[in-house]
């Protein structure tokens, strides 16, 4: 760590706006200045440097990621517990709702009719129960 204190120091030490920055060279119109195929060395430091915190931060972004898509299947799951506790509960009220039932009482003889658009008179009495507490 203290070599990319170093380095950072190093590369403020040249870039401090502070200091003025040195007047640009007139180039002299006959002579071409020459290519320059590498780019300054501490450019590429620059460029290292970057490319390593870049990493760290899409490296954190998807850890963070994977943390969030785990906790929303948790509770997914969760969610799913709970409806299928409600569910069965449902269904054991509806039975005993069934077995108290007079089929040949008013309110026997609606449900039958109730019943005919359900596939068990069960699913009808759940559905019945839902929509009347």
């Amino acid at each position: 760590m203290d070599s990319i204190d170093k380095l950072l120091a190093q590369l403020k030490a040249e870039y401090d706006p502070a200091k003025p920055a040195p007047a640009p060279q007139q180039p002299k119109p006959d002579v071409v200045p020459p290519f320059i195929s590498t780019p300054p060395k501490s450019q590429s430091i620059i460029d290292n440097i970057l490319a390593e915190v870049k990493a760290d931060v899409e490296a954190q972004a998807a850890a963070e990621e994977l943390q969030r898509q785990q906790e929303l299947e948790q509770e997914r799951l969760r969610q799913e517990q709970i409806k299928a506790q409600q569910l069965e509960v449902l269904q054991k009220q509806a039975k005993e709702w069934l077995d108290k039932l007079d089929p040949f009482s008013p309110e026997g003889l609606w449900f039958e009719r109730f019943a005919e658009g359900y596939p068990s008179k069960l699913a009808a009495a759940i559905e019945y129960l839902q929509n009347n507490k």
